[in-house]
C-alpha cells in the first residue's frame, strides 16, 4: 500500500507540475478520451499494487527525465505530430504545385526533396549534372529557383525540411533570402535542414569537402541560427539512412547517436556554449517492419540522448536533453512485386513511430519501389497518418504500450548493446576516426550481407519476394520526369547569368574565397551571395576551389 500511494505522489506531483505548464500552452484536440463502450481512456495507465513501486522511478513519466515515454508531457492529447510529406521532383513550378496540394489535403508541414546535383553542390547546367536534374528531387541552383519552389506560400507560417546536407548552408541562405522578400521576419522562421555529413561518409555519399571545413560549416550554422533564427533545427541527426544502407536497429542508434556526439564536440571545439546550441538539435529516424522493436529503439534512443546531454556533457538546460526526431518510413523494405502490399508495411511502420513517440512523420508511397510516387498514391500515404491520428485511438493515451514487459525489455537491451558500441567508437576517438577506420561502413555492410542472407534462405520471409509470389503486371498510373525539364533549367540560367551585375558577383566570390581561408561565420556571407545571383555551383565551386574535395578510400 505504501509503494502504491508513493507512486500516486508521483503522479500527482507530475501533473500538477509539467503537465499544467503543457496545458496552458496548447489547447487539448477533445474534452474527454474515450473507447466506443464510453470507456475513458487515461492520460498516462498506472499499475496497482506492489507491481507498481518501482515504476515511476524504472521509466518516469513522459515529459521529464529521461523522456523515455516522450519529450512532451501530453504529447498527441494535445496536438498530433506533424505531417511532414516529403516531395520534390522536377521543376519548382511543378514541386510547388505538389505542396500546394499536400497542404489542401491536411498536410502540416513541408518537406523538400532535391535532386542528386543540387545535393553535391552543382548548378543544372554543370557537365557532371547532365541527364540528372530534377529526377530523384527538385533542381534549385539559385534564388530565383527557391522563390518559385515557394510560391504563394508564406515561409513564416509554414514549417520546411530540407534534406540537404553537403550545400545546406546555402540553401538555408537561398530559404532566408526568400523568407525576407517575403517580408517575413527570419527569427520567426521554423524548420529544419539535416546538415549531417557525418552519414555522408558513412552510408549516403553526397558529400563535397573534406571532414574539417564540413564540420566548420556546421558549427557555423549552429552559431549564426542560435541568435538569428532561434526557432530553426540546425541539423537533423540522420540514423535513417544508416538503417537504408542495411544496419540492424542497434546499429542505427548508436551511430546516429555517436555521429551527434561529434557534433557536439565540434561546436564546443569551436567555442559555443552547449544550452545555445543543443535544443536546435534534432534527429530522424527509419520506422522498419518489427512494430515493437522499432517502439523500443525509439524510446531508447530518446534516453540515451538525454543521459548523453546531462551527463557526459553537463548540459543544464531540459531542451537540451530531448531528443526530437522525425520518421520516415522504411523505403527498402518496400516491393516492387505487389506494390499494394507496401500500405500495410507503411502502416505498421507508421504506427510503430507513434507509438515510439516520433515529433514528425513522412508515410512512403506504395509505388516507391518502382517510379516517382504520383499524386493517388501520395494522398494515399497522407491518409495512412490521418487514419491512425483520427480513428485508431493509440494517440489518445500518452505512451500507450509503456510498462509491457517486452517493451521494457527490447528497450534496454537495445540501449545496453548500443552504449557498448558508443564506447568501441569512443576508444576509437570519436565517431569521425571510426568511419576513416571503415568500422561504422564494416558494420552496416555485415548486417546487410546477413539480413540479404537470411532473405535468399528463406529465414525471413518478405510477402510476394520470396513467398506468396503471382503472376502480375503492374498496373498502376506512372509519372514520369520530362527530360525537356533539364534544358528549361540552363535556359534560366543562362538568362540569369546574362543580366545580372557580373562585377558584383566576382567581388562576392573573391569575398568568399578570402573568408573560407579564415575562421568568420560564413552563414552572412552565403545570403549576401545569393540575395546577389550568385549559384548554388558558385559558391560551391569557390569553396572548392580553398578546401578541395573529399574522395573516399576503400576499405
Amino acid at each position: 500500500m505504501v509503494n502504491t500511494m508513493t507512486l500516486k505522489d508521483a503522479f500527482q506531483k507530475w501533473q500538477d507540475s509539467t503537465l499544467k505548464k503543457s496545458l496552458d500552452k496548447f489547447s487539448e484536440r477533445k474534452p474527454r478520451f474515450e473507447t466506443s463502450s464510453d470507456i475513458e481512456i487515461p492520460r498516462v495507465a498506472l499499475p496497482d499494487g506492489e507491481a507498481g513501486a518501482a515504476y515511476e522511478e524504472r521509466i518516469g513519466f513522459p515529459g521529464e527525465y529521461p523522456y523515455t515515454r516522450g519529450v512532451q508531457p501530453t504529447m498527441y492529447r494535445s496536438r498530433f505530430w506533424t505531417m511532414r510529406q516529403y516531395a520534390g521532383f522536377s521543376t519548382a513550378e511543378e514541386s510547388n504545385k505538389r505542396y500546394r496540394y499536400l497542404l489542401e489535403q491536411g498536410q502540416t508541414g513541408l518537406s523538400v526533396a532535391f535532386d542528386l546535383p543540387t545535393q553535391i553542390g552543382y548548378d543544372a547546367d554543370d557537365p557532371i549534372a547532365q541527364g540528372e536534374v530534377g529526377k530523384v528531387g527538385v533542381s534549385i541552383s539559385s534564388i530565383r529557383d527557391m522563390e518559385r519552389l515557394f510560391y504563394q506560400i508564406p515561409l513564416d507560417k509554414v514549417s520546411t525540411s530540407m534534406t540537404i546536407n553537403a550545400p545546406a548552408g546555402v540553401l538555408l541562405a537561398m530559404y532566408i533570402a526568400v523568407a525576407k522578400r517575403q517580408g517575413a521576419d527570419m527569427r520567426q522562421l521554423r524548420g529544419t535542414i539535416q546538415n549531417d555529413i557525418l552519414k555522408e561518409y558513412v552510408a549516403r555519399g553526397t558529400y563535397i569537402f573534406p571532414p574539417a571545413p564540413s564540420m566548420r560549416l556546421i558549427t557555423d550554422i549552429f552559431q549564426f541560427c542560435s541568435k538569428e533564427v532561434p526557432y530553426w533545427n540546425t541539423i537533423s541527426i540522420s540514423g535513417y539512412h544508416i538503417r537504408e544502407a542495411g544496419s540492424t536497429a542497434v546499429q542505427e542508434v548508436a551511430f546516429t547517436l555517436a555521429n551527434g556526439i561529434a557534433y557536439v564536440e565540434a561546436a564546443l571545439k569551436a567555442g559555443l556554449d552547449i544550452d545555445s546550441f543543443a535544443g536546435q538539435l534534432s534527429f530522424f529516424f527509419n520506422a522498419h517492419n518489427n512494430l515493437l522493436e522499432e517502439v523500443a529503439k525509439f524510446r531508447a534512443a530518446r534516453r540515451m540522448w538525454a543521459r548523453i546531454m546531462r551527463e557526459r556533457f553537463g548540459a543544464k538546460k531540459p531542451s537540451s536533453w530531448q531528443l526530437r526526431f522525425h520518421t520516415q518510413t522504411a523505403g527498402s523494405t518496400l516491393t516492387a512485386q505487389q506494390p499494394e502490399n507496401n500500405v500495410v508495411r507503411v502502416t505498421l511502420q507508421a504506427l510503430s513511430a507513434v507509438l515510439g513517440g516520433t515529433q514528425s512523420l513522412h508515410t512512403n508511397s506504395m509505388d516507391e519501389a518502382l517510379w516517382l510516387p504520383t499524386e493517388k498514391s501520395v494522398r494515399v500515404a497522407l491518409r495512412t497518418q490521418q487514419v491512425i491520428a483520427y480513428e485508431s485511438g493509440v494517440a489518445d493515451s500518452i505512451d500507450p504500450l509503456a510498462g509491457s514487459y517486452l517493451i521494457e525489455s527490447l528497450t534496454d537491451e537495445i540501449e545496453k548493446q548500443a552504449t557498448e558500441y558508443i564506447r568501441q567508437i569512443d576508444e576509437m576517438g570519436g565517431a569521425l576516426k571510426s568511419i576513416e577506420r571503415g568500422f561504422m561502413q564494416n558494420e552496416i555492410q555485415n548486417a546487410a550481407y546477413a539480413a540479404q542472407q537470411a532473405i535468399e534462405k528463406k529465414e525471413q520471409i518478405v510477402v510476394g519476394v520470396n513467398q506468396f509470389q503471382v503472376k502480375e503486371e503492374i498496373a498502376l498510373e506512372r509519372l514520369k520526369v520530362d527530360p525537356s525539364i533539364e534544358l528549361g533549367q540552363r535556359e534560366r540560367l543562362r538568362e540569369l547569368r546574362e543580366n545580372r551585375d557580373q562585377e558584383m558577383v566576382d567581388r562576392y566570390l573573391g569575398k568568399l574565397a578570402e573568408a573560407a581561408k579564415g575562421t568568420d561565420n560564413l552563414m552572412p556571407l552565403f545570403i549576401e551571395c545569393v540575395e546577389h545571383d550568385i549559384t548554388l555551383g558558385e559558391v560551391c565551386n569557390t569553396l572548392r576551389g580553398v578546401w578541395g574535395e573529399y574522395v573516399a578510400e576503400g576499405f
